[in-house]
């Protein structure tokens, strides 16, 4: 965290460079860097709400402001049309987050530990849940590939939208799951000890969120309009940004907590982080981004070949590992290599 903070010079750097009209390759280093701590002061923040919340209700907010920089991101880039870049941060962070931060987190923790225990039953819970978010997922893109153009151009916007209530309702229906009819398989020992690990108030733990959250909104709309010139100039494609880089950015500070977390043994943490990240993106954070783009342009729910069939590989690679409850370094170098094969290929594209 004493590195994130050094990071926060970053700041007043990028607006300096907003306002001086610095080349769009600078601005959009500069605001990038600007993100990365503020994501990381926003993920403290709310791990000092937890402890005044307890851990259930702390945990659904670490997950949810956790994929704030993402949603905040995402929704700049909507606001500005880049719809390839928009979907492609989507399938990145949850390839991401199963491959890389998951991955990077069995590779250190199983360098540490020879082997790490998690809870396989709310693991798989999870992972069911994941699999079955990614096949919603695919439906629209196949629906596009089986009618003709003529009926797609009418049809298709509102399939979008209902796949999005659709997945709205399962992810209300997973809290409801999570937080009440079966809250004994999600229950944390040692509840009384977690309230007594708060180093903030609890004013200044929200002050800290609230204008964290600000400044990564001013930030993502200078990262945003610095995309297009950006990757033109250095020969990229607004699809390898979104799918890749803009998921590492706006997911830094909560990759780090998961690697830290399985450092420390705590892989049931590590991997619900993983795990339950990649779940609210797709149920949570696709679903509101589709509702907000009716207000300026619809934005379909349709991901290319490329992406659904990273998707579908990092998914069930993810239920596999799940499978027996426990994880090693040989694992984690796996899901890391096939990561990095994906981002190669990406990267082609």
């Amino acid at each position: 965290m004493k590195f994130l903070k050094v990071l926060l010079i970053f700041i007043p750097l990028s607006i300096v460079g907003e306002f001086m009209h610095f080349s769009p390759t600078v601005n959009f280093l500069l605001s990038a860097l600007a993100i990365v701590p503020l994501a990381g002061m926003m993920g403290e923040a709310t791990e000092e709400i937890s402890c005044y919340t307890g851990p259930k209700i702390g945990g659904f907010l670490n997950a949810t402001f956790g994929n704030a920089t993402e949603l905040i991101i995402s929704f700049f880039a909507l606001k500005s049309g880049l719809f390839d870049v928009v979907k492609a941060s989507i399938a990145g962070s949850v390839i991401g987050n199963t491959l890389l931060v998951l991955g990077a987190s069995m590779l250190l923790g199983g360098l540490k530990y020879k082997t790490q225990k998690f809870n396989k039953k709310v693991i798989e819970v999870s992972a069911s849940m994941l699999l079955f978010a990614v096949i919603g997922l695919s439906v629209p893109a196949i629906f596009t590939h089986t009618i003709s153009q003529d009926l797609l151009n009418t049809k298709y916007e509102g399939l979008s939208v209902f796949v999005a209530v659709i997945m709205f309702i399962i992810y209300i229906l997973s809290l409801v799951f999570s937080f009440f009819t079966h809250k004994d398989i999600y229950a944390v020992s040692g509840d009384e000890e977690n309230l007594e690990k708060a180093k903030w108030t609890l004013k200044k733990s929200i002050l800290v969120l609230g204008v964290s959250t600000i400044l990564i909104a001013l930030e993502s709309e200078i990262l945003v309009s610095a995309v297009e010139p950006m990757t033109k100039s250095l020969g990229l494609s607004e699809f390898f940004v979104g799918i890749i880089i803009i998921p590492i950015i706006g997911n830094a500070a909560e990759h780090s907590t998961a690697i830290v977390m399985a450092l420390k043994n705590k892989m049931d943490v590590a991997v619900e982080i993983a795990i339950g990240s990649s779940l609210q993106i797709i149920l949570f954070v696709a679903p509101v981004l589709i509702f907000l783009s009716l207000i300026f342009t619809p934005m379909s729910i349709v991901f290319n070949p490329f992406e659904l069939a990273a998707l579908i590989v990092s998914v069930l690679i993810v239920n596999r590992v799940a499978n027996d409850g426990e994880s090693n370094w040989l694992e984690g170098v796996q899901l890391l290599a096939v990561y990095v094969i994906i981002a190669a290929a990406f990267f082609i594209v």
